[in-house]
């Protein structure tokens, strides 16, 4: 299933690449804040769960190579963060649903 696929079904709101969404594929889900255990555990093409919406966040998705990152509970994004993420090409969406409920959710997509 593509981010964009998931972005409709789960009706997540882009915050920065909606145009590469269609071309990036979603395996999995990984969800965690704690970023340097997300960088050792997190599988490429999963979609990434967490309220840590910084710098160091897009460089975590970049070398992990999640096919998202996905803000629970409206998490705020960083100025600096979305443009790393856009030199990047990280996708970030956001929603109000909590780690658990996406978690559920993706689950019965993917």
């Amino acid at each position: 299933m593509t981010v964009k696929q998931l972005q409709e079904k789960l009706e997540l709101t882009f915050l920065c690449g909606e145009e590469i969404a269609e071309n990036r594929e979603a395996e999995g889900c990984y969800c965690g804040d704690l970023l340097s255990w997300v960088m050792s555990r997190a599988s490429e093409n999963d979609v990434w769960l967490t309220v840590m919406g910084n710098i160091n966040s897009i460089g975590v998705a970049v070398l992990a190579d999640v096919a998202c990152i996905v803000l629970t509970e409206n998490a705020s994004l960083d100025e600096d963060a979305k443009k790393r993420a856009l030199e990047n090409d990280v996708i970030i969406l956001t929603t109000s649903k909590n780690s658990y409920q996406i978690a559920s959710e993706i689950s019965k997509l993917i």
